[in-house]
């Protein structure tokens, strides 16, 4: 098992950093909070846990080990794949997590693109004495408006990671803003991943 790739960062992608290690690039899927704290050419340090599959090797990279192992605890319950493990860790912090599962949160569940009401409710009961109890100071999850009040500050990191100038990163931010309000509008919770997807179409339309 890869337990962490450290080294320099050769890229980035939406969804994708890749670390060289003795001179191999290392393709890494991360969420959307992650990349946003990489740079191109800085030193980076990310926890991975490696998803083998018949036909691939798929390497998931982490802030911290918490993080990751948070990861491979919620493939542990029926129906959750490494996708919506990740999609899970880029709506919620592990201990978000943990505290929508200790207090039954069927709301910060179904805030997870993928994860529906009755999908929410067996993710409840299956993960209830998997998780453990928060780790960190208490508070709410994180949902509804707290994460509509940080979308924007994790879309400009991640677009100014990519490396493009603070004036286009800020200019496409503005261009994906009535979607991100729509959906805060509507109780939901911006995807900053969705925003960055649609962020990046729009600065490619405008070259």
């Amino acid at each position: 098992m890869i337990a962490f790739v450290s080294g320099p960062v050769a890229a980035l992608a939406p969804d994708t950093a890749v670390i060289e290690v003795g001179g191999v690039g290392m393709a890494v899927l991360c969420t959307p909070n992650t990349i946003s704290t990489l740079r191109i050419g800085q030193h980076a340090k990310l926890a991975t846990s490696l998803v083998v599959r018949e036909e691939s090797l798929t390497l998931y990279g982490f802030a911290d080990d918490d993080e990751r192992q948070v990861f491979e605890l919620l493939q542990t319950a029926s129906g959750v794949g490494p996708r919506l493990a990740q999609a899970m860790l880029a709506v919620h912090d592990p201990d978000a997590l943990r505290r929508a599962v200790s207090t039954g949160d069927e709301k910060a569940l179904t805030a997870v693109p993928g994860i529906g009401k009755k999908g929410a409710q067996r993710l409840l009961l299956e993960l209830k004495d998997r998780l453990g109890d928060p780790v960190g100071p208490g508070g709410p999850a994180r949902s509804g408006a707290s994460a509509a009040g940080s979308w924007r500050e994790q879309l400009l990191a991640a677009l100014v990671g990519l490396g493009y100038a603070a004036r286009e990163a800020e200019e496409a931010m503005e261009t994906v803003a009535p979607q991100a309000e729509a959906v805060t509008a509507d109780g939901g919770t911006p995807q900053v991943g969705q925003l960055l997807r649609a962020a990046l179409q729009s600065l490619n339309r405008a070259r």
